[in-house]
């Protein structure tokens, strides 16, 4: 099939099994110009879950999913490509993870989200890159925290509130890659570029960053800024909606290497138009997850969701 022919079906089966077709800002544009949200994981968890969908088609990667399946366990969640992983994720296996957590009884687990469900199981609070600055400063000051998966978020947020956390050893392998050089070349030809970073970037590139944000926050302040050259350092699909929100303004993306002008993310790039379609026809590959599991892993997340409330 093509993918007109494609994009029809999809429409097609998508009416008729009731589903909601949700698309991670890293999708490939086609698959974020057909969903019916596009977003960050958590948002998107929420709006599925508020939804009276039956099902939930999660185009982004398994932990993603796991969380829309935590929020909404009465309905069937579908990832198009198991394969879809992510090496954030991967990096705090929940055993060793486990291990790293009870030799630390006296610290508290500050989880980012971007982990799997067993490891949101281990954690005290569940955080994202929007709200986690301001929820590792709701703790007194003297308790002991660890903050996991990602150390260059930990040591980002330790910075700006002069803690100390204990940090886990895991990062993104797409946001370890971003060259410093590469930026710096990239400054250098272009002045008047405002440089945007996630902050799951290392630090030397968020010290020079005019803007560090979640991709949310990123695509908020370009859309906002007065400038009109950015150079972007996270993943390359959030690009497609920055040019549809501001199509007067240039988008510069940070090489990953000399052969390549991009910075994709290869799990965010296994879903495809065709993939999508099998999994909603054949309503596989699912995200099952055991009662016990979604009831522990779903706590910590509505323990951020009570902090956030107040902050």
């Amino acid at each position: 099939m093509t993918d007109k022919e494609l994009i029809e079906q999809i429409a097609r089966v998508k009416k008729e099994k009731n589903a909601v077709i949700l698309a991670h800002y890293y999708q490939v544009p086609e698959i974020q110009d057909i969903a019916d949200y596009v977003g960050d994981s958590l948002q998107l968890s929420q709006l599925a879950a508020a939804t009276n969908a039956d099902i939930i088609v999660f185009a982004g990667v398994h932990f993603m999913a796991e969380t829309a399946k935590i929020l909404s366990p009465g309905k069937k969640v579908l990832l198009p490509d198991l394969e879809a992983g992510c090496s954030l994720a991967s990096s705090a296996p929940a055993g060793q993870f486990a291990a790293f957590v009870n030799a630390h009884p006296d610290h508290k687990v500050v989880t980012y989200i971007n982990c799997t469900a067993e490891v949101k199981a281990l954690s005290d609070v569940i955080v994202t890159s929007s709200n986690a600055l301001k929820i590792v400063e709701s703790f007194p000051k003297e308790q002991k925290l660890i903050f996991a998966p990602d150390k260059n978020l930990g040591a980002y947020i330790n910075g700006k509130t002069g803690r100390d956390m204990l940090l886990w050893d895991g990062a993104c392998e797409v946001h370890e890659t971003i060259s410093t050089k590469r930026i710096i070349n990239l400054k250098m030809q272009n002045p008047d570029a405002l440089l945007v970073a996630h902050p799951e970037c290392k630090a030397p590139v968020l010290i020079m960053a005019d803007f560090i944000g979640s991709t949310a926050a990123m695509l908020k302040f370009t859309q906002q800024s007065d400038s009109k050259k950015f150079i972007v350092a996270t993943e390359t699909g959030i690009i497609h909606q920055m040019e549809k929100l501001s199509p007067g303004k240039e988008f510069l993306v940070v090489p990953a290497d000399e052969t390549c002008a991009c910075n994709d993310c290869p799990y965010m790039k296994l879903n495809t138009l065709e993939k999508l379609y099998l999994c909603m026809v054949h309503e596989k590959p699912e995200i099952i997850l055991s009662a016990e599991l979604i009831e522990k892993a779903k706590l910590p997340i509505m323990k951020m969701l009570e902090l956030s409330k107040n902050l």
